[in-house]
């Protein structure tokens, strides 16, 4: 990783060099948080606890990076990963941490962040359930009894390599393939896929898109599969819209693993680092599968959003409705509603749910899966959560309850205006990224809202994130 010039920066290390470094904490992306004379350093690989040496890669003016080369006193929660390319590819960050102590790490860094961003006090004791509940409440990490092969959708690059065509993952922190065909996170349905689908392409002289030799060809291989109806699509990007035997290759697809009910072609001529395109066809059966989370069926298409871990969404949702608080009489309105997977939940116990969602195309997706389940009590809206939310409140929509389920980079300053102004009972905050969680529960607390607690959801075990659900209710 880079950095500015070292004759910008007054570190206490000089980059190159080599340093022992003792690692306090994790950062966001599950690397080591270390201390070289109080000065900060990310050493992937490193965990809180240990001692090591690293060499220094990059330097900022506050922090820096660098490379582990030697853990001098290791952590008695490191365990050796199981997967054979770890090392290289960036899919995982943490399989060399127990899992149980991932969990642990993972509601200290929601709490420390609560603390240092949000200015919030975290009662003490709630890790383990004892103490007083002074303060916000941060629970222990909901995790996975089998935290392995939990991913319903992969979306698997290609490149070429000496050889052949490689599909994998990309290495960490560049646009290197590293070439495999299984990975432990993913559904073994996946696995079977993404091996047949390389041999087959291969057989057929279908080369991979190169985007520096203008070679037209396979993109990306995406994968998704009903985790609960085992109904799998397979999606292939090309760049143009010519696929050679596309219709002979979907039928051989279709016909070597069951339970493949759509086998579609995107053709995506955008930039490097896009994965779809908006032009998608059906090669084979439908344009669609089915899946439930709880009682709720979704329809899933190519393009729409889908939760990826359909175990933690259920436990992630479940909190929301919880939090939600609902008795039947209430008004809900939910921003950034995706398919309607939220707003569908809670419609089965309110009033009335507006959902808001900036694409069109989810909107048209969350509609669908409404009248899917026979719910005609929600309604929603194409738009930016900030522009629509004011025009209800203005027609006289007010709502109960609230609950927003944002990007990583949090809702908009304008949104959160908005719901201090509409006062609602409640507001429930469904988060993936606790640095932004924290500032905007900053923002609502000084709008008349207290933080009550804070589930931390395990969604993505091996991973530096956490996703998190909120309630907050509205003071006096």
């Amino acid at each position: 990783m880079g950095g500015t010039t070292a004759a910008a920066i007054s570190a206490p290390v000089a980059r190159e060099e080599l340093v022992v470094a003792d690692v306090v904490g994790i950062g966001h992306e599950g690397e080591g948080v270390g201390r070289v004379n109080g000065f900060t350093l990310f050493i992937r690989g490193a965990l809180p606890g240990e001692r090591v040496r690293a060499r220094v890669t990059g330097l900022k003016k506050q922090y820096g990076f660098a490379e582990l080369l030697e853990v001098l006193e290791p952590s008695p929660d490191r365990v050796e990963p199981p997967c054979p390319v770890y090392d290289e590819c960036g899919g995982c960050q943490l399989q060399h941490l127990g899992y149980e102590a991932q969990l642990r790490l993972k509601r200290q860094l929601v709490a420390d962040n609560m603390e240092r961003i949000g200015k919030l006090r975290v009662a003490a004791g709630t890790q383990t359930g004892e103490g007083e509940a002074e303060g916000v409440i941060v629970h222990p990490t909901i995790g996975m009894p089998d935290p392995w092969r939990y991913r319903n959708k992969v979306q698997v690059p290609i490149g070429e390599q000496e050889g052949g065509l490689a599909f994998g993952f990309y290495a960490t922190g560049s646009h290197r393939i590293v070439d495999s065909e299984q990975c432990l996170i993913r559904s073994e349905t996946a696995d079977e896929l993404v091996s047949l689908i390389k041999q087959m392409a291969a057989e057929a002289g279908i080369p991979a898109y190169d985007a520096e030799k203008r070679q037209n060809g396979l993109r990306h291989v995406i994968i998704k599969t009903g985790f609960h109806t085992g109904e799998t699509m397979v999606v292939l990007v090309t760049d143009n819209a010519r696929l050679p035997g596309a219709e002979q290759l979907a039928k051989r697809i279709a016909e070597a693993v069951p339970g493949v009910k759509s086998i579609c072609h995107n053709v995506n001529d955008g930039p490097p680092g896009t994965v779809m395109g908006p032009r998608t066809s059906v090669l084979w059966g439908s344009d669609r599968i089915y899946d439930t989370i709880g009682d709720v069926r979704f329809a899933i298409s190519a393009n729409s959003f889908y939760q990826v871990n359909p175990v933690q969404t259920e436990a992630l949702y479940g909190k929301a409705l919880e939090y939600a608080g609902l008795t039947g009489g209430e008004t809900v309105i939910d921003a950034y509603c995706g398919v309607g997977t939220i707003s569908l939940f809670l419609a089965q116990r309110a009033k009335r749910v507006y959902g808001v969602e900036l694409v069109p195309e989810a909107i048209e997706d969350a509609r669908r899966n409404a009248e899917l389940n026979g719910i005609a009590n929600a309604t929603f809206e194409a738009g930016p959560a900030e522009t629509v939310i004011p025009r209800w409140r203005e027609e006289g929509i007010r709502a109960d309850v609230i609950v927003v389920d944002p990007p990583r980079k949090g809702c908009d300053a304008t949104l959160l205006e908005t719901i201090v102004a509409m006062r609602p009972q409640r507001v429930v905050y469904v988060s993936c990224n606790p640095s932004t969680l924290a500032r905007d529960l900053r923002v609502l607390e000084d709008g008349g809202f207290r933080t009550v607690e804070v589930q931390p959801v395990d969604m993505f075990p091996w991973t530096g994130h956490v996703e998190c659900c909120v309630l907050l209710v509205r003071t006096k």
